[in-house]
């Protein structure tokens, strides 16, 4: 068995734009319909969505034989929660709530083995290394891990520079809904105040080398963050996009249906 090469991180390495979809319905054979659609990457939400340990595995099986690359969204940074999600076989993790340049070096280490960071050392039990069947793998699998840390308040926008500049960042997302909300717009990221600030964050991250990313399911809104360089940008969330699918085949057949949700994705 050889090692999985992270291609997702691959492509942002090369400066290769990728279209992903966030995953929040919580179940294997969704994500496996995602998956063959032929998104680049498929976020599998951790924070909001009603997933465990189990479920998250049973998703990253799902993937695993498409293209789609698979990046999880922990509830929180916490280290060993981080141990966990790592080995059952995620390679990319999105972390939430990132504030200060300290946090995200932590975030590193946790994503490392020693001496270089603390992450647990367990892979007999493990299927990030097909259960010690990857020749090597302790000594290879650092290289292929991919961290993204979210920005989504004013503290992390303020730090944001900072935390560009630590190394093993791979990539900075910003999250319009949690932003916009502490900027005094809940519920309307495309408040010119929330816009104007996304885009100079996106201009800050190209700046500093890092890969920018984002979701937005307003497609005018999302090619306009991937004409400014933002290299992953999800376009939508399978719970709305059932949603908003379900209210209008209802709708075209019983008079007086609900109308597909207006509004955005947050």
């Amino acid at each position: 068995m050889d090692m999985p090469i992270n291609t997702f991180k691959q492509r942002l390495q090369r400066g290769e734009t990728q279209i992903g979809l966030w995953l929040g319905l919580a179940d294997p054979y969704c994500a496996e319909l995602a998956a063959n659609a032929g998104f680049d990457w498929l976020l599998i939400d951790g924070e909001h969505a009603p997933n465990d340990l189990r479920s998250l595995l049973g998703q990253l099986q799902a993937i695993a034989p498409y293209p789609s690359q698979a990046v999880i969204r922990p509830v929180i940074g916490d280290t060993a929660l981080i141990k966990q999600v790592l080995d059952i076989g995620a390679q990319t993790l999105l972390v939430p709530m990132v504030e200060s340049a300290d946090q995200a070096q932590a975030l590193v280490r946790a994503m490392r083995y020693p001496p270089s960071g603390v992450r647990g050392v367990g892979s007999a039990l493990a299927r990030a290394s097909r259960w010690n069947t990857i020749p090597g793998y302790l000594d290879h699998a650092d290289a292929q891990m991919c961290l993204l840390v979210q920005i989504e308040n004013r503290e992390g926008l303020a730090n944001l520079d900072a935390i560009c500049a630590v190394e093993g960042v791979d990539g900075v997302f910003i999250g319009p809904a949690d932003l916009s909300a502490a900027m005094g717009h809940r519920g309307n990221p495309g408040h010119p105040e929330v816009q104007a600030a996304i885009e100079d964050a996106i201009v800050r991250i190209r700046g500093a080398g890092k890969a920018a990313g984002i979701l937005s399911a307003d497609q005018t809104l999302a090619r306009r963050y991937i004409e400014l360089g933002a290299a992953f940008v999800a376009v939508g969330v399978d719970t709305t996009v059932l949603m908003r699918g379900l209210q209008a085949l209802m709708g075209s057949f019983k008079e007086g249906a609900a109308s597909p949700a207006p509004g955005g994705v947050y």
